[in-house]
């Protein structure tokens, strides 16, 4: 089974990625323990990065201008280097525990996304943290990511 991790810059984007540790890896010790024909899941830290909408400046009443290319590119490779510092950061800590972890930037929305990236990937679980969200909101976005994606393929956890 192929579980992927969503991995932002957030605190529950952390939970989330310890909890998989905790409870899908096994610690190297206990590796042992675990019978040979159950194999040991693929673990994907998978960050979304969304697409840069045009940046306007206000110049005066009425006009504006807009960003230069060179701005854009500038703050996507800005982006970018977020992206893979977040990503080597979120694989050491598997590393730490003795999970081998592939990385991936996905780019778009995030929901469309990481459920594209999990479908591509033939993911069996995605797993994403809370955003804090209380039992209601998180239904509602459990049930808005089930709409995006086709959970009779794969689960998702929030």
């Amino acid at each position: 089974m192929k579980v992927l991790v969503a991995v932002d810059d957030s605190d529950f984007s952390r939970h989330a990625l310890a909890w998989v540790l905790d409870h899908l890896f096994p610690f190297p010790a206990a590796a042992a323990d675990q019978p040979a024909e159950e194999p040991r899941p693929a673990l994907v830290l998978v960050h979304a990065l969304e697409p840069l909408r045009h940046i306007m400046y206000p110049i005066g009443p009425g006009s504006a201008v807009y960003g230069a290319p060179s701005m854009m590119q500038s703050v996507w490779a800005a982006q970018a280097e977020n992206a893979r510092s977040l990503l080597d950061r979120a694989k050491r800590t598997c590393h730490q525990r003795g999970v081998s972890a592939e990385v991936v930037v996905v780019e778009g929305e995030p929901r469309e996304a990481l459920c594209r990236a999990a479908a591509d990937m033939g993911a069996g679980l995605l797993v994403v943290g809370s955003r804090g969200l209380g039992a209601i909101k998180r239904h509602v976005t459990w049930r808005s990511f089930r709409n995006t994606w086709n959970l009779d393929d794969a689960r998702l956890l929030m």
